[in-house]
């Protein structure tokens, strides 16, 4: 008798209970590859910065009405009015703006710039009324509103900010299509000059958190329009040497700058408002306490529908919602600069960065104050806190990337082989339905 020859570990059949097989260790890493492949594809698609300005602004302003609801109840209740007083309000200027974004994008890039002398002229206008006493009016301590009639106000700086970027925008890419940018004079002159004339504006009302963005934007068009370091470091020290001289020289700003990183309220509850936005984002944990089951709101956290609903969303959404809020920010940011850096217009990068310095500056000195780490300014968060007078051109603004973002090369080649695609479709289920018609006939009918 012959002996059966045994069959080789590898290949005998695993029982139930046997050892799983070993995974080859460059399986996992051939997956990780593979992820960072399909995601860098997505992310060079030409059509990814339109979706990511599109679906980041709605999301954040989605959101924003909800958190605006959440966070306004009580101080409309205290201050006698329905509970859903203020967010009433941000829904029509949400609603508003949706058209104003509706129609930036549409709008050829021409009539942008034929924009931009008309606007810089009616926000310098409504900004000197502000200054005329019996006209502008007073709110928190800020001289820089106009009362429109019954419960609507306009703040005209917000304005400032997207006619500087249109005008600024306008101005370099003209000089630029001139050859005159290398010179000194061109750069600065007049759009330095004209942009101090707003900031003097802003400053006579005391909003200094108006004028740290729009010296933001400033220095983001310097900075697309190529100004050599040593003159950016000029204007940068310029600017940092009068701002500390108008931060010295008023008490409040003072008191508001030594909130800074402060865990108690201090004397006479200077730091109350940092200090309890601070205790809202401790007791949020990971996902929060619930929508609507915010503490501080109930009197203890000022503004908790304005400067401070990011504080609100930590109580109630947790660490979860607050990175989603900051991805958001952060989606919107690199759209921006995606489009800014891939055009080849002036305009088109001078204004895509200028509106992305904005946005992206506006956010960060609103979050850091929030997080104690960096004085309370009192500039709202974009998109998402309440006050129609920021959502209206920020959302202007947005409907300017958006257009942009369709103006790329690839994007419209992309919009325009996706729209007979989808005529194709239909045509072919009209054909096939007439087809199934004609057999149906009966054989003697034509």
């Amino acid at each position: 008798m012959t002996a059966r020859t045994a069959r080789p570990a590898a290949s005998r059949p695993r029982g139930r209970g046997g050892p799983a097989p070993e995974r080859p260790r460059g399986s996992a890493l051939g997956g990780l590859r593979k992820l960072h492949t399909r995601l860098r594809r997505a992310w060079d698609r030409p059509l990814t910065a339109y979706y990511l300005i599109l679906g980041g602004s709605a999301l954040l302003t989605v959101l924003g009405l909800v958190m605006v609801f959440s966070a306004s109840q009580i101080q409309a209740l205290q201050s006698g009015l329905p509970s859903t007083y203020y967010f009433r309000k941000q829904l029509i200027a949400a609603a508003l703006g949706a058209g104003l974004l509706l129609l930036a994008s549409r709008l050829p890039v021409r009539l942008h710039r034929a924009l931009a002398y008309p606007l810089l002229a009616v926000s310098v206008f409504l900004m000197t009324l502000v200054q005329i006493p019996g006209i502008g009016q007073t709110v928190n301590g800020n001289r820089n509103w106009l009362q429109l009639g019954g419960p609507f106000q306009l703040q005209p700086s917000e304005f400032g900010k997207l006619a500087l970027v249109l005008w600024g925008a306008d101005l370099l890419a003209r000089k630029q299509d001139k050859r005159l940018l290398n010179q000194w004079k061109h750069l600065l002159v007049p759009l330095v000059p004209a942009a101090f004339m707003l900031l003097g504006l802003i400053m006579l009302g005391g909003d200094m958190g108006t004028a740290i963005i729009l010296t933001a934007i400033l220095f983001g068009l310097l900075w697309l329009a190529g100004a050599p370091t040593r003159l950016f470091a000029g204007v940068l020290g310029g600017t940092a040497v009068l701002g500390l001289l108008l931060i010295t020289t008023s008490a409040n700003r003072m008191a508001r700058l030594a909130c800074i990183g402060a865990t108690d309220p201090g004397p006479n509850d200077q730091c109350w408002q940092a200090v309890h936005g601070i205790y809202a984002l401790a007791s949020g944990g990971l996902f929060g306490s619930g929508l609507g089951a915010s503490l501080e709101k109930w009197g203890q956290l000022p503004e908790p529908h304005t400067d401070f609903i990011f504080a609100v969303t930590g109580e109630e959404l947790g660490l979860a919602g607050t990175l989603s809020v900051l991805a958001l920010f952060a989606a919107l940011g690199y759209a921006g600069i995606r489009v800014a850096g891939r055009t080849e217009d002036p305009f088109v990068r001078y204004a895509a960065g200028g509106v992305t310095t904005w946005i992206t500056a506006q956010a960060v000195v609103n979050i850091g104050a929030v997080l104690g780490l960096l004085p309370i300014a009192g500039v709202p968060l974009p998109l998402f806190s309440y006050g129609g007078s920021a959502l209206l051109p920020t959302m202007f603004a947005i409907g300017l990337l958006v257009a942009f973002a369709r103006s790329e090369p690839g994007a419209r080649a992309a919009l325009a082989m996706r729209q007979p695609a989808v005529r194709r479709k239909l045509a072919g289920v009209r054909w096939k339905t007439m087809r199934r018609r004609v057999k149906q006939r009966p054989s003697g009918e034509r």
